[in-house]
């Protein structure tokens, strides 16, 4: 394979997934209608409202949990620290449309907590207050115990991967642990932690299950809505651009904070970073900080999912579940794979040619994790559509035979959105892995007559094998817990665990729902546990 056909490749790709989002903007040129009148005179003030709120809280949420627990199972000692390390990362495996519907369940006037309060004290419902947990303060509670592990990870990395001498210089300058975090290891993880923040926020303009479930009017609710309330694909598009812009800031925010980010480390010797062991008071406060993002976002609600599921599992548990099973699986396992191959070919492709269109075309393919999956089902379905009937169209009239929906009506469709939405984790993971692989070996394979086609398969694919599992890892647990492109871009008589667990939910069956949702889960527990190992073995000379 020359290199010219890589370059081609990458910037087919490019062109391809690059068209979904072009779909949605091109809608803010299209004509306005009697339906988006109706929505900026009834309910897109709400929408903005709400999001921004979403937004600040589950900011400053992810951003205070997940760096100060990065900073203690980093840098502190105290008991537990090495459950904690891989531990607080578990609340990534949890859908947070399952844990919306479990505190649902718990927390509302008719579940246990507030019966058992009013059994204990002797209240009735005007002799107390009790936060609604349907609200946009619940919606930001969900997410911010779901998101913050995107903080923690990259800001565990950051700090796992400072150099010793930084910190001992700012402690012979009298800085303590407390002043030599703030000023010295803070600014030194700055960019990685603006990254963590970015991802969590995108992930939050993009929730749709947690927020409907909540009757939290947001865009991505909006979007459902006027698509299939309303029957205006145009107008959903147009809310689906402003949502877009916003995360082109959001992503434009983050890129500028990185970019003007200079920071070097001119030491080559690295040792075990210092352990500032704690006691007393100090050490109880960190244990604590510890245990309850784990306790709140992962022990509690799947407790409650796993003692639901006991107890409908006479009746949830059957065929029709193993059946839902196999759709999710499968149609995870292919887009893992799919993804994976996809990465492959770009990550190698700008390795043999690192041009200026090779590497634009790389980062345009990895933009779509920062495209929500309303706005992608959008973007999808709009050209697939079109397709479909200009094709149906012409073989009626030449061949007098349908075709029906070959795209936008099968899973081909739904595919796709996955590759758009999923392709930027794998692909970062199999560039970082390949860039750690010597060019010495690139020459020793060419000069032994291996083209580059076969060099990667027989030198660098068994090198980077782990890392190409790892990406397929991540992206199938990611598919396995998207529900907005899932929802609306299934076919039909198609459902998957997500869209079943949601439905269940939606209508009021919090206890049939949970035997799903606990599959998911199950299914997110390996990936999330080998990431946390590797990044504890990240560190230069290191290795634990």
């Amino acid at each position: 394979m020359s290199l010219n056909a890589w370059s081609i490749y990458a910037v087919v790709i490019a062109l391809l997934v690059s068209v979904p989002i072009l779909v949605v903007f091109s809608a803010v040129f299209a004509p306005t209608g009697e339906v988006w009148r109706h929505l900026v005179d009834t309910v897109l003030w709400n929408y903005i409202r709400n999001t921004l709120w979403i937004m600040l809280g589950v900011g400053l949420a992810t951003l205070f949990t997940g760096v100060l627990t990065a900073w203690l199972v980093t840098t502190c000692r105290f008991p537990g620290r090495r459950v904690f390390e891989w531990a607080l990362l578990l609340p990534l495996a949890v859908p947070s449309y399952a844990i919306a519907f479990t505190y649902a369940g718990m927390f509302e006037f008719a579940g246990p907590v507030q019966s058992a309060l009013r059994e204990w004290f002797g209240w009735s419902r005007a002799d107390y207050w009790f936060p609604d947990i349907r609200s946009v303060g619940g919606a930001v509670l969900v997410m911010g115990l779901v998101l913050y592990p995107y903080v923690y990870l990259l800001a565990r990395a950051a700090f796992n991967e400072q150099s010793v001498c930084v910190l001992e210089a700012s402690r012979a300058l009298g800085r303590g642990p407390w002043r030599g975090f703030f000023q010295v290891a803070l600014p030194l993880a700055r960019p990685a932690i603006a990254t963590g923040v970015a991802l969590a926020l995108m992930e939050a303009l993009s929730e749709f299950g947690a927020v409907q479930y909540f009757a939290v009017d947001t865009f991505t609710t909006g979007i459902y809505r006027t698509w299939f309330g309303l029957g205006d694909s145009r107008a959903a598009s147009q809310l689906a651009a402003i949502l877009m812009a916003v995360v082109l800031v959001l992503l434009l925010i983050e890129r500028r904070s990185r970019g003007q980010a200079r920071y070097y480390h001119t030491s080559t010797r690295y040792r075990p970073l210092p352990g500032y062991r704690l006691k007393g008071m100090r050490r109880a406060l960190a244990v604590l900080a510890c245990f309850l993002p784990i306790f709140f976002g992962f022990l509690l609600p799947g407790a409650q999912l796993l003692v639901w599921s006991i107890q409908t599992a006479g009746r949830m548990i059957d065929l029709t579940l193993l059946r839902l099973a196999w759709n999710s699986i499968s149609l995870a396992a292919l887009a893992a794979v799919l993804a994976v191959m996809v990465a492959a070919v770009l990550a190698y492709g700008v390795r043999l040619r690192p041009s200026f269109l090779t590497i634009a075309a790389t980062r345009v393919a990895s933009m779509g994790y920062a495209v929500p999956g309303a706005v992608l089902a959008i973007g999808v379905l709009v050209p697939f559509a079109w397709i479909d009937n200009t094709l149906d169209a012409w073989m009626r009239s030449t061949f007098g035979v349908s075709t029906g929906l070959l795209l936008s009506g099968t899973l081909i469709a739904l595919l796709f959105a996955y590759l758009v939405r999923f392709l930027a984790i794998s692909f970062n993971t199999v560039e970082a892995s390949l860039a750690k692989v010597t060019p010495n070996m690139d020459g020793a394979a060419r000069s032994l007559g291996l083209g580059a086609g076969r060099t990667f398969f027989r030198v660098h694919a068994p090198i980077i094998g782990g890392s190409l599992l790892t990406a397929g890892l991540l992206v199938f647990v990611d598919v396995m817990k998207e529900l907005p492109a899932t929802l609306i871009m299934r076919p039909f008589n198609f459902n998957t665990l997500a869209v079943r667990s949601f439905e269940l939910a939606s209508d009021e069956r919090l206890a049939d729902s949970a035997s799903a949702a606990l599959a998911i889960v199950l299914a997110g527990l390996v990936p999330v546990i080998l990431l946390s190992r590797a990044i504890a073995r990240s560190r230069p000379g290191g290795g634990r």
